[in-house]
């Protein structure tokens, strides 16, 4: 209990230097995992079955060879793919989006700056760096945020193109 009572309180100085545009990185970065969470085990343990019960379908067909089979067989591996594929572009504008959030907490960093210059003028170097702290942290809080995410998402879908394909070289067609 006081590991995480020392883990929260490290979170709230982390944010209290970064201020509160980190909220909005941790959201973003929280339900960007949460999807690709989703879609690894969709693609670990949904899809192989799924696989299974199309390819089983399509072995139990009697006609493989004829326009009207091969019309079919293509409406299933679309829509396999089309489940392959779902919530892809969300992960992907999550990862595009959490660097741009960190900028606005450069921006809001900045504001910061420059109000206590304005107030306090430039002799008071502490509050300008707390200020510029919180200018930096946000930015570099949503390049690590997109990072995890490229990297992830980027092999989740080199995955995805192979188990599709593993699923097409299963149904062959004469």
């Amino acid at each position: 209990m006081l590991v995480l009572m020392e883990i929260w309180e490290s979170i709230r100085d982390f944010v209290g230097t970064g201020g509160q545009v980190l909220y909005v990185v941790a959201i973003a970065l929280f339900l960007m995992w949460v999807l690709m969470i989703e879609r690894y085990w969709f693609l670990l343990a949904e899809f192989p079955r799924m696989s299974k019960e199309i390819v089983a379908k399509w072995d139990a067909r009697q006609d493989t060879t004829s326009w009207y089979a091969h019309r079919i067989r293509e409406a299933w591996i679309s829509e396999a793919s089309e489940k392959l594929d779902q919530r892809m572009l969300l992960i992907k504008t999550l990862v595009a989006v959490c660097p741009l959030i960190g900028l606005l907490g450069t921006v809001t960093g900045m504001i910061a700056v420059f109000e206590t210059m304005a107030s306090q003028g430039t002799g008071n170097a502490r509050l300008m760096a707390s200020g510029i702290s919180m200018a930096t942290i946000p930015t570099m809080a949503g390049m690590v945020a997109a990072l995890s995410g490229v990297f992830f998402s980027s092999r989740l879908e080199a995955r995805a193109r192979m188990v599709k394909a593993k699923l097409v070289d299963s149904m062959p067609h004469h």
